[in-house]
């Protein structure tokens, strides 16, 4: 099917200034990974994020794979997950050898809450990740000081939220780790990946070049001739004792020059859509059975414009927007319990039936930032009128 107005795979648009910083770096970098883009991107988004330690990754994903080894998971350790997230957020844990508990989410929020991660604590659990999904900001004070008490482990999951504000503070800053991607669907991408991993523990983030870059590393002491006896040398990172297999994650020189770049303009962007977000949902407002979570302050950058569709009408409503309007409306977030992956696993039960209820019956409107404002009319004026027709239907 031809969509009038699809559900993009890209979220915004590069400007002139920015395809510049991408020719001067395909141009002059030397090498075209690990070098001094990479240096400058890391740079910029420590003092952007708020964090001590930042590295980038060739994309979000590996960022929780390290994440995910520097746990340490130890046989029946624990991690709590939210079932309605991308499948990302999960698996790496599963493949750390780490047993996946389901958290329900807010009904409200569509994130995780202190109180719904308490109540899947046991004696084994060793850590939980927190996904700002949406682009909206868990309340991660709370989550942090229940951390505390059972001692436990914290990973952000801010591929969706960068840039959001949490009590004065920027999401992924809070945790022991924090994740970060630049995929193309994200609020700033690097060409279609990128990742970044923040990391709280110095001691930690001490090895995480390592890990990143297959183990490379400086040969001990002083040497007379450079390649003697080779050129670099590759080694096992250890933390307190214990070695940890290196990875290669690593992101090249054109991405980092470009994210650096993209970083000067996140924020206007976040606002840009937030407040297009806004007039979006008081545009609808007369139609409560779009239901969207409405946040006028920086805890929300509006990645994504979710509603859920009351009556059971959701499917009735994306058909209606796709065939008689031509607007690409999808469903995202299939409760991870479902699929066959994690059943195969034997993580397919979960107690979440706020997940559940949700996803059955929740829409994403098209919303990106290069979406134009004439464009974002219509689908405004679109899922009125299909509102009313379904009114009108019973």
């Amino acid at each position: 099917m031809t969509f009038k107005i699809p559900f993009s795979g890209r979220a915004h648009a590069f400007t002139e200034e920015e395809i510049a910083v991408m020719v001067e770096a395909a141009r002059e970098a030397v090498p075209l990974t690990q070098g001094r883009y990479l240096q400058a991107f890391e740079t910029a988004f420590r003092g952007y994020a708020g964090v001590e330690h930042a590295f980038a990754l060739c994309n979000a994903t590996a960022a929780l794979e390290i994440a995910a080894q520097l746990c340490r998971f130890q046989p029946g350790d624990e991690v709590i997950i939210p079932s309605h997230t991308f499948t990302a957020s999960a698996y790496p844990f599963a493949k750390k050898g780490a047993k996946l508990v389901w958290s329900d989410i807010d009904p409200a929020t569509r994130v995780v809450t202190a109180e719904g991660i308490a109540a899947c604590i046991t004696p084994r659990t060793k850590a939980i990740v927190v996904v700002h999904l949406y682009g909206f900001g868990a309340d991660m004070p709370a989550i942090m000081a229940l951390a505390e008490v059972h001692g436990l482990l914290v990973i952000e999951d801010t591929a969706q939220a960068l840039g959001v504000e949490i009590d004065g503070r920027r999401a992924g800053s809070f945790g022991h780790f924090g994740v970060f991607s630049f995929h193309s669907h994200k609020n700033i991408t690097t060409l279609g990946e990128g990742g970044m991993l923040a990391v709280r523990d110095p001691a930690v983030a001490a090895i995480v070049p390592m890990l990143r870059h297959n183990g490379h590393c400086a040969f001990p002491g002083e040497r007379d001739d450079y390649w003697v006896p080779a050129m670099g040398n590759v080694d096992l990172p250890e933390l307190d004792g214990e070695p940890l297999m290196p990875n290669n994650y690593c992101l090249g020189e054109v991405e980092c020059a470009v994210g650096a770049k993209l970083l000067e303009r996140s924020d206007a962007m976040n606002a840009e859509k937030r407040d297009r977000a806004l007039r979006v949902i008081d545009a609808l407002a007369g139609y409560p059975e779009l239901a969207f979570h409405r946040v006028d302050d920086a805890r929300h950058n509006y990645h994504l414009l979710v509603a859920r569709v009351g009556n059971g009408w959701r499917d009735r409503f994306i058909r209606t927007m796709a065939r008689e309007h031509g607007i690409q409306c999808v469903v995202q977030y299939y409760p991870l319990n479902r699929y066959p992956l994690y059943r195969k696993l034997g993580f397919g039960e979960a107690a979440c039936p706020h997940a559940d209820d949700f996803f059955d019956n929740m829409v994403s409107l098209p919303f990106h930032h290069a979406l134009a404002d004439d464009q974002l009319a219509v689908v405004v004026e679109a899922a009125g009128r299909t509102i009313e027709a379904l009114r009108a239907e019973g």
